[in-house]
């Protein structure tokens, strides 16, 4: 299983996966494009999910 696109659209992947939380939909609009947009933008789980 490849995980670049899940690690990319959820920065906390490791704390999704051990919590079993919902993972976030990546936006593939933004695949090779410059800029932070769909790179870096991301939200974390929030708290009330963990």
């Amino acid at each position: 299983m490849a995980y670049g696109k899940l690690y990319i659209s959820n920065p906390d992947l490791v704390e999704r996966f051990k919590n079993n939380l919902e993972l976030a939909e990546w936006d593939q609009d933004t695949f090779y494009t410059t800029g932070a947009k769909g790179y870096t933008d991301y939200p974390k789980a929030s708290k009330e999910l963990v």
